[in-house]
């Protein structure tokens, strides 16, 4: 892995680059990020902006963490408790997710409403595991429920859960006021940082410090590349990097990104709740698609409307302003504080030059609406438009569906109504993510079968990454949700409903929305989940 923040762009990307970047130093944009200015992203804005810009300063002002967590974790391991898992969403876990993972360290991430996923973690190693519940509000459901489950777990077997839970929450959050008055380890978080903008705050470095990450380190390699990012030059690589995402034209709203040995695992999931929840409103945003390989069909064989984001050990090439190119590459290296860091600024930069607040999510609030609302309703389960085995199928946004005898017609009818020229296939998996890995293959199966750009996301996680996009970007997409029934449904301790009900409420609420919004959604239900999960596989092929 390259020691040095490095953003090489060619084809339309770099047109972009050489087009935009010397405009936004002229503009002073990165002096005046860094100097906390609102005004960047236009009056509506101004009022959020100015309250979420905590970020810029984090490889600093986290510094007192470092010997919090520290001693944290050296008590923790006196009592015998070394096994960390995280409850959080969005980048409240995303980013502990991909610290650890490319610190080497051991991690078990609970963003899963998914009864049969969160039962696993709560009979994995239960006395000798420390859980981090972080909630930037404290009022988040998945969260609430999943510490609320790992509470009763510990009560079960005898420990005392004040020993065994840490909570992360923004000082005078209800959760950072019952949890002291409970006698709960409480770290606060930064409270002028955003969720998806917080990898450097205590969302990312205290559950990734107890597993035994290096967070010393991470706040370091931010640290040595923040007076570049802050520099008014055309060779700042957030600069560049933004305009490459943002600036080509036409837009090319599609951002495929693709690991090619950075060796930062599971960075692009990260990168991608980031941009989509930053940039997809307004009609208007930035699309990440995350494939596995080099060989996906969105690298092999770009779309028109995609620019190729890689992740590289070393970007060290010369960019080639050649517009005329079909092409749109940008390749970026740099260690992973250096790059939360540049990403983050990359962002920003992009929500100036599309127009947009990065800071505001109102479609990830309407979907939490919906599925508050499904809850407290309890309606009548919708009746299937047809059935296919062990799959009930269900079509929202429109009277597309006519003529669907079976499950393969009715994918084919979705498909049909997918643009040739700007569209996307979004697949929504409502299911258990470490149990079914392999369902994740559909990407590329969609993509080689339609020739455009497909996104997988994991319900109800992605609700708080592509899910804003969804509803606020472009209305560009096709949606295949998928659900099913959970081997053995699993109680919400203090609540009047399930984990099951919870997950059911919150894809029928997505599935709503996104329907009231005229998108169309297929809903394809698993009353099996060994026979469906083939049977869809299938379908999708």
């Amino acid at each position: 892995m390259s020691d040095a923040l490095e953003v090489a762009a060619t084809g339309a990307a770099a047109d972009a680059v050489s087009r935009t970047v010397p405009t936004l130093v002229a503009e002073r944009f990165a002096s005046r990020l860094f100097a906390k200015d609102a005004t960047l992203w236009g009056p509506e804005a101004e009022d959020e902006s100015g309250k979420r810009l905590g970020w810029v300063g984090l490889h600093r002002t986290s510094r007192p963490l470092l010997g919090e967590v520290a001693a944290l974790r050296s008590e923790l391991e006196d009592e015998g408790i070394t096994h960390v898992a995280l409850c959080g969403m969005g980048g409240s876990s995303l980013a502990p997710e991909v610290i650890c993972a490319t610190h080497g360290v051991e991690l078990t991430v609970v963003d899963s409403s998914d009864p049969d996923q969160v039962r696993a973690a709560l009979e994995d190693r239960i006395a000798s595991t420390v859980v981090v519940v972080s909630s930037k509000s404290g009022s988040t459901v998945e969260t609430d429920s999943q510490r609320r489950a790992f509470e009763q777990a510990f009560r079960d077997a005898g420990l005392d859960p004040t020993r065994h839970v840490v909570i992360v929450t923004d000082p005078g959050s209800p959760l950072d006021r019952q949890s002291r008055d409970g006698g709960y380890r409480v770290v606060n978080a930064d409270p002028t940082v955003g969720g998806r903008y917080s990898a450097l705050t205590a969302f990312g470095l205290v559950p990734s410090g107890l597993a035994g990450a290096d967070i010393d380190r991470l706040l370091d390699e931010a640290d040595a590349v923040s007076d570049l990012l802050a520099d008014d030059d055309e060779g700042n690589p957030g600069l560049r990097l933004g305009a490459a995402m943002a600036a080509t034209e036409p837009l090319r709203d599609k951002l495929v990104i693709v690991d090619e040995g950075s060796g930062l695992h599971g960075f692009a999931d990260w990168a991608e709740q980031l941009i989509a929840e930053s940039t997809g409103k307004q009609g208007t945003g930035i699309l990440p698609v995350v494939v596995a390989h080099t060989s996906a069909p969105e690298v092999a064989l770009p779309p028109h409307d995609v620019t190729v984001a890689r992740l590289v050990s070393d970007a060290d090439v010369d960019d080639e302003e050649t517009p005329e190119t079909s092409g749109s590459d940008v390749s970026v290296a740099g260690p992973l504080g250096a790059q939360l860091l540049l990403w983050e600024v990359a962002t920003a930069v992009a929500g100036r030059i599309l127009g947009i607040n990065p800071y505001d999510q109102p479609d990830v609030e309407s979907a939490k609406v919906a599925a508050r609302s499904m809850l407290e309703g309890a309606p009548e389960a919708t009746p299937a438009d047809l059935t296919d085995g062990p799959v009930e199928v269900r079509a929202l946004g429109g009277d597309w569906l006519d003529g669907a005898s079976d499950l393969g017609s009715a994918v084919e009818a979705l498909l049909g109504q997918l643009d040739g020229d700007t569209g996307y296939v979004a697949v929504m998996a409502y299911l258990d993510r470490i149990a079914l890995p392999g369902l994740e293959d559909v990407r590329r199966t969609l993509a080689v079968r339609t020739k455009r750009p497909v996104t997988f996301g994991w319900g109800p996680r992605f609700l708080h990454s592509t899910g804003q996009f969804h509803k606020g970007g472009p209305a560009a997409g096709v949606y295949i949700q998928i659900t099913g029934e959970p081997t053995e449904d699993l109680a919400v301790p203090g609540r009047d409903f399930t984990f099951g009900t919870l997950l059911a409420a919150q894809a029928a609420g997505d599935a709503q929305v996104l329907a009231d919004h005229g998108r169309p959604v297929l809903r394809l239900h698993l009353t099996d989940r060994t026979a469906g999960v083939p049977a869809v596989l299938e379908a999708l092929r």
